[in-house]
């Protein structure tokens, strides 16, 4: 199943609404449970991020083929890499 704009927006909402007390990968995994959810460092990944917030790189992933792949294109997405930033960068 792909990532609806509907979602993406929810997604990108939680992000950047993210306070630091707390990481968002709990609740995102919460709401969007068809979803693959990977959780990592930003220096795990070397493909540009989708959109960038204070504290996290966000990758979309297309697991649709036989080879799971960073993609661009949300209607391909069927899972989300949360890349965390360090502190400072």
């Amino acid at each position: 199943m792909a990532l609806t704009t509907e979602e993406l927006i929810e997604i990108e909402r939680l992000l950047a609404a993210d306070g630091g007390e707390t990481g968002p990968f709990v609740e995102l995994r919460r709401r969007f449970p068809q979803l693959a959810w990977v959780r990592c460092d930003a220096s795990d990944v070397a493909d540009p991020p989708f959109r960038q917030f204070p504290r996290f790189d966000l990758h979309l992933v297309d697991g649709s083929d036989h080879c799971v792949q960073i993609t661009a294109d949300p209607t391909r997405a069927t899972g989300i890499v949360l890349a965390k930033k360090e502190c400072g960068r």
